[in-house]
């Protein structure tokens, strides 16, 4: 563990191909036992999360923690929806960006701080194609660059 004791268990590395990412939040997330023995594993993925406002309280679809196998009994729904904890004035501040339109809440990583399994979340707009296209440009581009560089010293 480094500085802060934050160990990251998985990111989301599509996310930042697929959204401009506007501002980022550290929550909480409501968890079972057996979860978090599963995400300390490094048994979770967040290809196709996100979160969403209900009734006031803020959720995570479509995160998959799969099921930890030394479970002495049954395990819950590995796509179950999933609470996160959030302070009162955090939450109406990230209510007031989703109500704009195209913005959207896309969980980034997951990881533990200290003893805690905690998960950010960004604020995020999604890119047009061609924001796609320019970004891949620009890192072949600065590939090029390295290789040109390392073969001329």
């Amino acid at each position: 563990m480094g500085e802060n004791n934050i160990r990251v268990i998985t990111t989301n590395r599509k996310a930042r191909h697929e959204y401009h990412i506007i501002d980022t939040i550290e929550a909480g997330i409501a968890l079972k036992g057996c979860e978090v023995k599963s995400i300390r594993e490094g048994r979770v993925n967040l290809q196709d999360a996100y979160a969403r406002f209900r009734k006031g309280e803020l959720w995570v679809i479509g995160m998959h923690i799969s099921p930890y196998k030394q479970a002495a009994f049954e395990s819950p729904d590995p796509l179950r929806d999933r609470k996160l904890l959030l302070h009162k004035r955090e939450l109406k501040r990230l209510q007031r960006y989703v109500e704009e339109k195209g913005i959207t809440l896309v969980p980034l990583k997951v990881y533990l701080k200290k003893h805690l399994v905690k998960i950010e979340l960004g604020v995020a707009k999604g890119k047009k194609q061609y924001d796609k296209r320019a970004a891949i440009a620009e890192r072949e581009q600065k590939r090029e660059m390295e290789r040109l560089r390392k073969r001329n010293f």
